[in-house]
């Protein structure tokens, strides 16, 4: 077991993985996820010096039974709370993120002086995400607009406020060296959508060959691994 204490941060119960050190990196789970899930990400930091600090997005882990839903401008005052801290405790800060944490951390970090990010499966533009969905189960724009949310059999919620967001803000920039992880069978990114974001940006992309956004396969994950030991 690592050493790991817990911080309550504006009100964000945070966990701090590791011994000190003047190097950080800010860990932002996906959707379903919480903030134990960093525990083996931080076994990998620690080993190279760093920490770690982990949170529960909204709705999420410790957060489920607020009312305080996982809408991206929640999210980001949330992140941009954790950032505050790291700053000011930590030398360097660098940021992993997974999934919609990625979207997230575009949106909230792009003004901050992170020295490197690791990106796993990342949700680079979610209104071209949020159009591809109103495609799948055949709504239009305007019945969005008239009901505001529209349920799926997926279980997601389709959202007018959400979509209206994501088209106000756009990811149009990012300036810090950035390293992907993309499952080329990604169902939620298209290959386009990463090619286009590497191209504007610093990126060094690997592409898991087979995988799917979700992988829990033995060879995927020890990919990874691997992934992870060699970038973080």
């Amino acid at each position: 077991m690592i050493t790991n204490r817990k911080e309550l941060i504006n009100n964000i119960l945070a966990i701090i993985w590791g011994p000190t050190s003047d190097k950080v990196y800010i860990y932002v789970h996906g959707k379903m996820g919480c903030k134990e899930n960093a525990e083996h990400f931080a076994e990998i930091a620690i080993e190279k010096g760093y920490q770690v600090i982990s949170f529960d997005l909204p709705e999420h882990g410790e957060r489920k039974n607020e009312d305080y839903p996982i809408m991206p401008w929640n999210a980001v005052k949330d992140l941009q709370c954790i950032s505050d801290y790291a700053m000011k405790q930590w030398v360097s800060v660098n940021l992993y993120a997974c999934s919609l944490g990625v979207y997230f951390s575009l949106l909230a970090y792009k003004d901050m002086d992170i020295k490197k990010a690791l990106f796993q499966c990342p949700v680079l533009n979610m209104e071209r995400l949020i159009f591809d969905m109103m495609q799948w189960f055949n709504v239009t724009e305007e019945q969005l607009r008239v009901e505001k949310e529209i349920g799926t059999p997926i279980g997601e919620t389709l959202s007018w406020d959400y979509l209206t967001y994501s088209k106000e803000h756009a990811v149009d920039q990012w300036k810090c060296q950035t390293y992907i992880l993309y499952p080329s069978k990604d169902n939620l990114t298209p290959k386009e959508v990463v090619d286009e974001f590497a191209d504007k940006h610093l990126v060094n992309l690997s592409v898991l060959d087979g995988a799917e956004h979700y992988f829990t396969e033995r060879r995927y994950l020890e990919q990874l691994e691997l992934w992870l030991r060699n970038n973080i």
